[in-house]
């Protein structure tokens, strides 16, 4: 073995690379690339041009969601003949709204060392730069694509009221910062664009205001969300008032009355009763 673990066992090494800025990669990222016998990575050309700007030379192996399943017993060969592996993402820290969980878990069965370097990731500039309370908060990571599923997702997060970090794609952005203005009432967020790249940019405002500054978006985002968690309400509410409130909100009447019934501590059936029948 060219590395040995602090218990002298072979070992899954998670190596973060830079998200933007090269300079950002530690010292100890490119010790650690240059000891490991092998890397598995997202894609072998993004990795490969980080090597050839570091004057690395490895094996690498292609390991992205479509091909992780098919890498555990070629990762758990290498392991078991006493080689160190690295583990690294196009961009970032692996596992982190990237592949890499399914490596890790079975390198844990197998009672081998999985040893994270700390490194770039995009989210805690993100949340430390975004003028929002940081604590307590949440990384949710990306949110679902399909709209129904994602205001589900930001209704979930609303009644959490903690900070929320997402991650979101450009082609998306407008449609979730719609989403995002009407279920969780007009939030106060920050969006982060181009994290550590020449474009930098943050955008901090109510949601409605930063809909207003962002033209066409492109490049790669954090949003970070405020949410307040809102008191109970409702007991000034009929049942049918309450039920109003979240069809207004772009839920269907099934949600509507689910929530309502959850919220309220009674029976879906009986909700539905008194709110298809008119009665108090």
């Amino acid at each position: 073995m060219s590395q040995k673990s602090y218990d002298n066992t072979p070992s899954l090494y998670l190596i973060p690379t830079p998200i933007g800025n090269m300079d950002d990669i530690t010292l100890r990222a490119v010790k650690t690339l240059s000891l490991v016998e092998v890397i598995f990575t997202e894609d072998t050309r993004v990795t490969g041009q980080l090597l050839n700007h570091l004057e690395i030379k490895k094996k690498l192996i292609s390991s992205h969601q479509y091909n992780e399943e098919k890498n555990i017993d070629i990762m758990l060969d290498y392991l078991r003949k006493g080689y160190n592996i690295g583990l690294t993402t196009d961009r970032g820290t692996p596992v982190i709204s990237d592949p890499g969980y399914i490596l890790v878990k079975k390198a844990i069965e197998n009672n081998f060392n999985v040893i994270a370097l700390p490194g770039p990731t995009a989210l805690i500039p993100a949340l430390i730069t975004s003028d929002i309370k940081p604590q307590p908060f949440i990384f949710y990571g990306f949110l679902n694509s399909k709209e129904e599923k994602r205001k589900k997702e930001l209704q979930q997060i609303k009644e959490m009221g903690i900070t929320t970090i997402i991650y979101e794609s450009p082609h998306r952005l407008n449609k979730t910062l719609n989403n995002i203005e009407t279920i969780l009432e007009n939030p106060k967020i920050a969006v982060s664009r181009e994290i550590s790249k020449k474009f930098e940019e943050i955008y901090r405002g109510q949601t409605s205001y930063v809909k207003t500054q962002l033209d066409n978006p492109k490049g790669e985002f954090v949003i970070v969300i405020d949410v307040e968690k809102k008191q109970n309400t409702f007991l000034d509410l009929t049942i049918e008032e309450h039920i109003e409130n979240f069809i207004i909100n772009n839920m269907s009447v099934k949600e509507a009355i689910k929530e309502v019934a959850k919220q309220r501590g009674i029976s879906k059936s009986e909700v539905y009763k008194i709110y298809h029948k008119g009665d108090i």
